[in-house]
């Protein structure tokens, strides 16, 4: 149904809000035409236009452009039918829209959105757009102002052309009355550009519209930037010039293409050297799998002969102690019987001494003889004794024998000595031989008997060397297994001092662990105190980070002097360092510093931190007699204290 011919006369403006709810009433009771077909909708108020066939974003757009328009040319009446259009088709319409429709067209538009572009033709990307005939004003000074651009990209969003902003433009004169419209640089960026042109040319005020010789133009009129408006020598073109370049779509279709290849070709060869690298360290682990399971299959074996020997060496003396106490008790009943048969004799001579005299005679003796056995028995109580004392040494060998492997080490480093002394003195003989050969003839007996003297000499020096070896071995198998034992009883003790939370000059101290103080500190400068201990744990966390990445290595070898050792000291022109320093303070750079170093020295290849036993008063590690003299103080101290209670 088309507008009757008794409504042409214009309404004012005060009447446009009335005349709108009239027509969307009549919109809603179907008095119009609105939906062709599931996808084609026509605008009941614009028969003389020559496109008739709109989709539904198409016809929102146009509902939307001709109701807020500003143009003079838009009479009241038009302007109210068309927001009327635009309030059906938002509040009543859209719900009935076809799934089918508007799935077909957001397809479309995903798929296609160069649908109706020219891929030759050259247009200005970034793509952007041209928007002039703004309206200005002039102050007393001359100079012009005008609206800004957000308000204009506002107004384009609601319109649904999405530009990212709106740049206007101004020479010396002030605000120009022109503007730029920049949108995304992809496909659909693309879209809502050309979007952008059609609603204007819709509402005739596209760029042909702008150059036609038809009178004073009204409205803003846009356009997109094409070679015509890049290559011009106005105040446009010099700013398309500033931000952007001419390219066709076809143009951009195979740059795209060629980046695109380029990635998938980069990617494929990162992909064949991780494949690479992953076999490399499958390689690796495999052998380091085997070594490691002969390692252990020796120390297995080793160890299984140790326990032996020790139970051996345990069940030997066990054996011979129950035999020295069975024979000592077996002794010691023997002797309390014969002692109490002396005391019963004693007692019946005494009785008998009053008899006679050749009695008393024989009780004497009898009497030497009981003095005699007891001092027997006195010997043997001592004897008892010294075996007692044999059998506490005994019980003392295990403890002898750790201070035996003490020494045993203490011998091999002397060896270690001696056996390096050898090698020289044998290099030495083997130079003097040489030396020897060269001096005169082999005829020359007085030469050839030095050099049978210097074989026999380096003969018996290279066996002594080799007993050398063999003794060396052998205490290196005995130190190193003192040494995992030393380690193991270190290792207990640091798990006993963690469970103790006091602050005292023995303890454990977590190496490579970040102190975050500084950090927290150098944020409060800058923040306040919630958001610095926020900012100060996200910087903290980058910097443990960076602590753990082996590839970050910010040390530097120097040579130390008088000599031609190395010493790896912090590369102060680190760029991480520099930064830290920069954005941080020195404090924050010390924490850093010190963490990396204590890294380096305990754990380089795992990169983690470890807990080590530390004296807190001089600052170093702890020796192993210190930790133990330090956890028995603290073990007497509580004693004493449950004795007090």
């Amino acid at each position: 149904m088309d507008i009757s011919s008794g409504e042409d006369s214009d309404i004012s403006e005060s009447e446009m809000e009335e005349y709108e709810e009239k027509y969307y009433e009549k919109l809603k009771n179907g008095n119009y035409k609105i939906k062709v077909s599931n996808e084609k909708y026509t605008c009941p108020f614009c028969p003389k236009k020559k496109k008739q066939d709109f989709l539904y974003k198409d016809l929102l757009q146009h509902a939307s452009g001709v109701g807020k328009s500003n143009s003079d040319k838009r009479s009241a009446r038009e302007k109210a039918n068309h927001l009327a259009l635009f309030k059906y088709l938002e509040h009543d319409l859209r719900g009935t829209v076809g799934s089918s429709s508007s799935s077909a067209a957001a397809a479309a538009e995903v798929e296609d959105p160069l649908s109706g572009c020219d891929h030759d033709e050259k247009i200005v990307w970034p793509w952007t757009g041209v928007v002039v005939n703004i309206p200005t004003q002039k102050l007393e000074d001359g100079r012009s102002v005008g609206g800004s651009g957000s308000k204009l990209r506002d107004e384009l969003i609601r319109r649904g052309f999405n530009p990212l902003r709106v740049h206007p433009l101004w020479n010396y004169r002030g605000h120009s009355g022109t503007a730029v419209v920049e949108f995304r640089k992809d496909w659909p960026g693309l879209h809502n550009a050309l979007s952008f042109e059609k609603a204007y040319e819709a509402d005739h005020h596209g760029k042909k519209d702008w150059f036609a010789n038809n009178g004073v133009k009204e409205g803003l009129y846009a356009w997109v930037a094409r070679a015509d408006d890049y290559k011009s020598s106005t105040i446009i073109g010099e700013h398309l010039r500033k931000i952007g370049d001419l390219k066709t779509v076809s143009e951009l279709m195979e740059e795209e293409a060629r980046k695109q290849d380029r990635l998938v070709t980069n990617l494929t060869n990162i992909i064949e050297t991780k494949n690479k690298h992953i076999q490399e360290m499958e390689q690796r682990c495999s052998e380091t799998s085997k070594s490691l399971e002969a390692l252990m299959e020796e120390k297995d074996n080793l160890s299984q002969a140790y326990n032996e020997e020790i139970k051996k060496i345990q069940v030997s003396a066990r054996d011979h102690f129950q035999r020295i106490f069975s024979d000592h008790e077996k002794l010691k009943s023997q002797l309390e019987s014969h002692k109490k048969d002396l005391e019963l004799r004693g007692v019946e001579l005494e009785k008998r001494e009053a008899l006679n005299e050749s009695e008393r005679k024989k009780l004497a003796e009898e009497l030497e003889e009981n003095a005699v056995q007891n001092s027997a028995l006195h010997l043997a109580a001592l004897e008892q004794k010294r075996a007692d004392e044999n059998v506490m040494k005994l019980a003392e060998d295990q403890k002898r024998q750790k201070e035996e492997l003490h020494n045993r080490i203490i011998q091999l480093e002397k060896k270690l000595d001696q056996k390096q002394a050898l090698e020289l003195e044998i290099e030495q003989l083997r130079g003097s031989l040489n030396v020897i050969r060269h001096m005169g003839d082999e005829d020359d007996i007085e030469v050839l008997e030095k050099v049978d003297a210097s074989l026999k000499e380096l003969r018996e020096k290279e066996a002594e060397l080799e007993d050398l070896e063999a003794l060396n071995q052998t205490l290196i198998v005995r130190e190193r297994k003192s040494n995992d034992e030393l380690q193991d009883a270190r290792k207990e003790l640091i798990n006993g001092l963690k469970e103790i939370s006091t602050r005292s000059q023995i303890g454990v101290k977590r190496m490579g662990e970040l102190d975050s103080k500084p950090f927290l500190e150098a944020m409060k400068r800058r923040y306040n105190e919630e958001l610095a201990e926020e900012r100060a744990s996200e910087v903290c966390s980058l910097w443990e980070e960076y602590l753990k990445d082996p590839d970050w290595h910010p040390f530097k070898r120097i040579k130390l002097e008088g000599g031609e050792e190395y010493q790896e000291v912090i590369d102060d022109e680190d760029e991480k360092l520099r930064d830290l320093t920069d954005q941080m303070g020195i404090e924050a750079y010390k924490s850093v510093t010190s963490a990396i170093k204590e890294i380096n020295e305990y754990n380089p290849s795992g990169r983690y931190i470890i807990s080590e036993l530390w004296n807190y008063g001089e600052g170093r590690k702890a020796t192993l007699k210190e930790g133990v003299t330090f956890l028995l103080k603290l073990w007497d101290n509580a004693k004493r204290k449950r004795g007090m209670t």
